[in-house]
């Protein structure tokens, strides 16, 4: 196997020391008042040497990695999908490298990502936590890493985080059904504890109080495969033939509902109307096109990024955590028409 040349044969070969060439490696050549003919050679032999310099050593030395660890719920959802792909297209434009993975929501699952992320010293952890993390959290934050928490905070904790106003989208799509002339509106949602799911709930059933309707819940267990889903809906709006709308709270379960209305023979929006809370590429294709809570996903990740880089580069003076709350964007499409 080919020994991997080190700095100290460029300097061996170049009969200068190893700090000379540590210092133009690392573009601190002018600075040190380096000849350029000196530098030009060093760069021009480490770019025939193919050297690459062990990012081990760097990280010894710097005390950074230049990586952040990015843990989403679910890496395949769209939503969070697209804010990792933002964040790390962000993150890499200004040297850093993104490691991300999904907690399923499981809390145990989030402990031990977060220490193989201490493990490999990441610079930074960028989160949406589960249920019961709240001194895992604050014992990162304690030990002086820079943590910024996304799509949900922690009650009661002051930590960054970059949420949307899920109380007003909830309320919003629940006012434009009620508007629409709907008047037995249904929520699907899941058993989640977590803020997001609760403020959503919140808003809907806030909406129907003000113009005195009743709320009809149904709360799907977050653990049930999308067959489970399935059929749950299905036995609800079985029972509940009265029900002529429904909010879905997440993307998947709207998903799984429409799965669920197509199975029983309802026409949308003949028979019920429909909204899903966050978009999705499948709803402006499906037929008819369903109305939607659309989440900023690009601002979101903007936000993360931005706060992180700030956290990472000591840029930010104050204690304070940065808390942003960002408005939602109700899609009004097919399925929703006025009654």
């Amino acid at each position: 196997m080919k020994k991997k040349l080190l700095i100290s044969d460029i300097a061996r070969q170049l009969n200068v020391s190893i700090t000379t060439v540590s210092f133009i490696l690392n573009g601190k050549a002018k600075e040190k008042r380096i000849s350029d003919s000196l530098a030009e050679k060093v760069l021009k032999l480490v770019e025939e040497v193919n050297y690459k310099p062990n990012q081990l050593a760097r990280s010894l030395r710097t005390g950074k990695t230049k990586t952040i660890g990015l843990m989403v719920e679910d890496i395949s959802n769209p939503f969070f999908a697209n804010i990792a792909r933002l964040i790390e297209e962000k993150a890499y434009k200004q040297g850093y490298k993104i490691i991300y993975c999904s907690t399923e929501d499981d809390t145990g699952k989030t402990r031990d990502l977060i220490s193989m992320f201490r493990d490999k010293h990441v610079d930074g952890y960028i989160i949406t936590p589960p249920q019961g993390m709240k001194a895992d959290i604050q014992d990162l934050i304690s030990d002086g890493f820079p943590v910024v928490l996304v799509d949900r905070y922690i009650t009661g904790m002051e930590a960054n985080y970059v949420v949307v106003d899920n109380l007003a989208g909830a309320f919003n799509a629940t006012a434009h059904l009620v508007g629409q002339g709907y008047k037995k509106i249904a929520m699907v949602t899941t058993d989640s504890k977590q803020n997001q799911m609760l403020q959503r709930l919140e808003g809907y059933q806030k909406a129907l109080e003000s113009h005195e309707l009743a709320p009809t819940v149904l709360a799907i267990p977050y653990r049930h495969d999308a067959e489970q889903m399935i059929s749950e809906i299905m036995d609800f709006l079985s029972k509940r033939k009265d029900v002529d709308a429904v909010l879905f709270a997440t993307n998947y379960m709207a998903i799984r509902g429409l799965e669920a209305i197509s199975r029983l023979d309802l026409a949308i929006p003949a028979d019920i109307g429909v909204v899903a809370y966050d978009d999705h590429d499948v709803f402006r294709f499906y037929k008819p096109s369903i109305t939607a809570v659309a989440q900023p996903t690009e601002a979101i990740a903007d936000q993360v990024i931005n706060v992180m880089l700030h956290l990472l580069d000591g840029s930010s003076k104050t204690a304070q955590a940065n808390m942003s709350v960002l408005p939602t964007r109700l899609i009004v499409r097919n399925s929703t028409p006025h009654k």
